[in-house]
């Protein structure tokens, strides 16, 4: 399976502190690529490197490369919308717009120019449907999306992303504050978009992280410590910290 994503040598400061510190991974296409470690290692910042969020972020500084299908996606002239459009975002807590369930998913279409009405049904049906969630939410359409569970929201979310069809999916904790139910319908959703998407996501859950992902990194103190196939990562760890992290010693 060819790489999706490349890093050479990035690192990353808020100001005078440094996050990452010369970070090299290659991340396979129609995978999912779970990021583990203890909180502050360094794993959200990664993932928003990877679509630029980090922009945001006053005082923040990066060196070295993200490619994108090839491309250094923080090159001089890069259009930034365009790659968040391609590289989508799904964050810890679900942030709905509060409007009706079908303007949140045809919001991301009509920004990029969409107006069609039929056009603008069939990229919300088929968005819904990616997304698992057009069952519980086709005669609902119309209502505020914000009515909905919280499992709900997060899936809808999952939905927004998707409708600007994206080659690659972020998710930020997904399922982190959502019931056993609602992260078991995400995980499973998961399973089945990698058929169409690339994910990576950032999980505090290592069993999530087995039961879901192709390759797991392992970050620690801004570090990326080690990248595998997931069942090798967790059988047979290289790396005597990630041992020690994912047999409980520390994190």
């Amino acid at each position: 399976m060819p790489d999706i994503i490349e890093t050479h040598d990035l690192n990353l400061w808020y100001g005078e502190q440094q996050a990452l510190y010369d970070v090299n991974v290659a991340i396979p296409k129609n995978r999912v690529t779970a990021l583990i470690g203890p909180s502050g290692c360094g794993k959200s910042t990664f993932l928003k490197t990877l679509n630029r969020m980090n922009d945001l972020v006053e005082g923040c500084r990066i060196e070295g490369q993200v490619c994108c299908d090839g491309q250094d996606i923080y090159a001089p002239g890069t259009d930034v919308n365009q790659l968040r459009k391609r590289v989508g975002m799904v964050f810890q807590k679900a942030n709905l717009f509060p409007m009706s369930v079908y303007d949140n998913i045809a919001y991301g279409p009509r920004l990029h120019g969409t107006r069609d009405r039929a056009r603008l049904d069939e990229i919300v049906e088929k968005s819904l449907r990616d997304a698992a969630i057009w069952d519980e939410v086709s005669d609902r359409l119309k209502t505020n999306a914000l009515g909905l569970s919280g499992g709900q929201q997060q899936r809808l979310c999952i939905a927004r992303a998707l409708a600007v069809e994206p080659e690659i999916l972020l998710l930020d904790e997904s399922t982190s504050a959502l019931d056993p139910i609602s992260t078991s319908k995400i995980e499973d959703l998961i399973g089945e978009l990698k058929e169409k998407y690339t994910v990576i996501m950032v999980t505090h859950n290592m069993q999530q992280a087995v039961r879901i992902s192709d390759r797991t990194a392992f970050f620690l103190l801004g570090e990326l410590v080690e990248f595998d196939r997931t069942e090798d990562l967790f059988s047979m760890p290289k790396d005597p910290k990630t041992e020690n992290y994912i047999s409980g010693r520390f994190g």
